[in-house]
């Protein structure tokens, strides 16, 4: 469906016209669809297009029929775009802290043999963080710095390291 043929549907279903509107809604998904593969996550692409159709029906009564169906359908998604990118922004900030522990796996690395195992199996960056921070003990704002990377994506090398350190150490403590 073209913009003018959108245009006209919306104006249809404002009128009360229920077939038009649920064939604007079905000719507006592959649009909403392709619109988010450009700017989200292949795993928010549905949901993010879900949101907008939900938006358009609770806002449809704001839609101005004298003026282009494109430009405003544009603005929902842009919209609803920009909280996505915040919502992301928040959650990579708020869900690790400063300082990542290591969980207790009962016994002691006690030797550096093992820690060189442990690291070893580690993707490079992983390692890297780990030793900058917990060995070397520099900030994270500083391996950040040192590894050219975001304060953030330190925290989750750092933390996804420890985790698999751990996992390791548990179901194969005898091969260490």
């Amino acid at each position: 469906m073209a913009e003018d043929q959108w245009r006209n549907s919306m104006i249809a279903a404002l009128r009360g016209d229920a077939r038009a509107y649920r064939a604007l809604l079905l000719e507006l998904t592959p649009w909403l669809r392709s619109y988010y593969a450009k700017r989200l996550p292949m795993a928010m692409v549905d949901d993010a297009a879900q949101e907008v159709l939900m938006t358009l029906h609770a806002k449809r009564h704001t839609y101005d029929p004298a003026k282009p169906f494109g430009p405003w359908l544009v603005a929902i998604a842009r919209y609803k775009w920009i909280d996505r990118l915040r919502a992301m922004k928040e959650t990579l900030s708020d869900e690790i802290p400063e300082e990542i522990a290591a969980p207790d796996t009962g016994e002691s690395f006690g030797s550096a043999q093992t820690l060189d195992a442990l690291m070893s199996r580690l993707k490079p960056a992983q390692a890297e963080a780990i030793r900058l921070v917990k060995i070397e003990g520099l900030t994270v704002k500083e391996a950040a710095e040192r590894l050219g990377q975001t304060i953030a994506l330190v925290k989750v090398n750092i933390h996804r390291g420890l985790r698999q350190m751990s996992e390791l150490a548990q179901a194969e403590p005898h091969e260490l």
